[in-house]
């Protein structure tokens, strides 16, 4: 044990006992038989430098100080006292400064608890007071700890009961039928064609613009089509000013452009007038469409803002990309709404809507000379990747995203969709890859199916008015399994028997198979030295359209090369002889 003093410390070895007496045992000394006062061993305090404030000079020098025998020291005889000039005293003022005890009586009572001394003089805690506070100590935590689960549970609940609400909402909105029993029921397969596909045409309408004249004239007109199967998807675009017969008298009249078909049916209610869209759609297309779904331009701008914003890429004809200052009056002129670089670009939802209208018809413009169809590419691309930034995880666990997408298409998305296909249309929105999305044009700059010359600037099939033969053909190259439709295959007929019609009549037969005949021809007899002759001039990379004309015609292949004075430009060339 060490006692402190403002300066110095000291123990009690160094405070009672002489420092040559050495000690083997430590502190504790060894009680020694009596002796005289002659044994060497036996010495007093003479000559121990004890620091002055110590000393109390009222105390008799002759006074005795016994050694404490309350730390286990022996106490000394009578014949062992000393008396000293500078006898060490502790004065009680100078006890309590320093915080010690220097109660040297050998006659005052031991405090004793189980053999051991606390410093503070306070008897040591049982085993049983012990875990008794513990106990106390853990039930106070406990509470704590329940006190902050109950909060959270609650939160959570409060949370998600607000979730279930918004999606109760505005699945009551959105889709028809029992929304609660969808969610716990099995997923419903959405309905399908007859090549396993789920056709959807995507329209918009400008209602809530009040400056856009033709609120609800359909400007933007998209068909998705998808195979539940194979999680593979097309988006086709068709022309707003495509020419058609409406099959009723309109404001226009009984034809005109295809954005007027949902404005003439309106009056009898959404439904109706989506489905006389659909109807029509399916008509120039070749599909059975079985869904629709109508957006405006409040639903684009904040679904796109509700999923942080989208990216897509720009592909322009100008190597600057693309400007149109339509839409800066907004900003007094003083910004670009649309004008970027080729290439990726972010956007939010007011600059998303803005490209999803854009069509260079306003000077100065470059980078969208091709105009509708321009937009329309736009158009694709934005919904690809709205649909991929939906359904990404980061949008999914995001409470506030989630909420936000709900109430905008709450509020301004309406289909035709039943409630137990929500499950299967989220599956499919996960599922579907962006890679494995076809997009399409109509007015495609390599292959255009239909150009801008009818009607005063109509659009209208390139195989003739209101003809939608060549479309159909492409739309079924997208929509089959057949690996011969794929291939996308040429096929010409030529009459070489002298009877008129037969070579139209194989034609036909050929057509009936899914496959594109091209030129249908009369030639001379000469070349018609069997009944039926087949060269194909593929090359070899058209196996499915070969194996499927062999099967058709009952033939092998007569030749590679055509019979010299037999020009064609197709695939394969069928000759009709005898």
């Amino acid at each position: 044990m060490v006692y402190y003093s403002a300066q110095k410390r000291y123990s009690l070895k160094q405070l009672f006992m002489n420092r040559d007496n050495n000690n083997t045992d430590g502190f504790i000394l060894r009680r020694r038989a009596k002796s005289s006062s002659a044994d060497p061993r036996q010495r007093n305090l003479s000559g121990v430098n004890v620091p002055s404030r110590f000393l109390d000079n009222s105390v008799q020098s002759a006074q005795a100080v016994r050694r404490p025998s309350s730390v286990g020291l022996q106490s000394p005889s009578s014949s062992s006292l000393v008396s000293n000039p500078q006898q060490f005293v502790a004065p009680q003022a100078n006890r309590e400064k320093i915080g010690i005890d220097l109660n040297l009586d050998d006659d005052q009572p031991k405090k004793k608890s189980g053999g051991f001394f606390k410093k503070n003089g306070k008897k040591p805690e049982s085993r049983k007071d012990r875990n008794n506070r513990l106990r106390k100590k853990w039930s106070r935590k406990k509470k704590i700890i329940v006190t902050i689960i109950t909060t959270l549970i609650v939160a959570i609940l409060g949370v998600g009961g607000y979730f279930i609400y918004k999606f109760l909402y505005a699945g009551n909105q959105i889709f028809s039928g029992n929304v609660i029993s969808a969610i716990f029921d099995e997923a419903q397969p959405l309905q399908e064609d007859e090549n396993g596909r789920s056709n959807i045409v995507l329209f918009g309408t400008s209602e809530d613009d009040a400056d856009h004249p033709g609120a609800n004239l359909t400007d933007s007109i998209m068909v998705v089509s998808i195979n539940q199967t194979t999680n593979n998807a097309y988006i086709v675009s068709i022309p707003r000013d495509l020419h058609v017969k409406y099959g009723q008298s309109c404001d226009s009249g009984t034809e005109g452009k295809i954005n007027v078909i949902y404005s003439c049916n309106q009056d009898f209610g959404e439904e109706a007038a989506a489905a006389a869209l659909g109807d029509k759609v399916g008509e120039v297309l070749g599909l059975d469409i079985q869904y629709a779904v109508h957006v405006n331009y409040t639903v684009l701008k904040e679904a796109v803002d509700a999923v942080g914003g989208i990216t897509v890429t720009i592909e322009s004809d100008d190597s600057r990309g693309i400007l149109d200052r339509n839409f800066d009056w907004m900003c007094n002129y003083t910004c670009y709404y649309v004008k970027y670089e080729n290439g990726p670009v972010t956007l939010d939802g007011v600059h998303a809507l803005a490209l999803a209208r854009a069509r260079g018809d306003t000077s100065p413009t470059y980078g969208l000379s091709r105009s509708n169809p321009d937009r329309e590419d736009n158009q694709r691309k934005i919904l690809i990747a709205l649909k991929d930034k939906a359904v990404s995880a980061g949008v999914l666990a995001n409470p506030v995203a989630v909420n936000n997408l709900l109430t905008t298409l709450g509020n301004n998305l309406r289909t035709n969709f039943a409630a137990d296909e929500i499950k299967t249309l989220i599956k499919l929105g996960q599922n579907v890859a962006t890679e494995n999305i076809t997009s399409f044009s109509l007015e495609d700059s390599d292959n255009p199916l239909a150009t801008a010359d009818c009607y005063s600037g109509d659009i209208c099939p390139n195989a003739g008015n209101f003809d939608y033969s060549d479309i159909q053909a492409a739309i079924y190259k997208l929509s089959t399994t057949d690996a011969a439709s794929k291939e996308g295959a040429t096929i010409d007929v030529f009459n070489a028997s002298g009877t008129t019609g037969v070579a139209q009549t194989q034609a036909d037969e050929i057509t009936a198979k899914n496959l594109t005949v091209g030129t249908v021809d009369t030639i001379s007899t000469s070349y018609g030295t069997e009944p039926i002759m087949l060269y194909d001039l593929s090359g070899g990379t058209m196996p499915a359209t070969l194996q499927k004309l062999k099967d058709l015609l009952g033939v092998e292949v007569t030749a590679t090369t055509l019979p010299s004075g037999i020009t064609s430009t197709a695939n394969f060339v069928v000759i009709v002889g005898k």
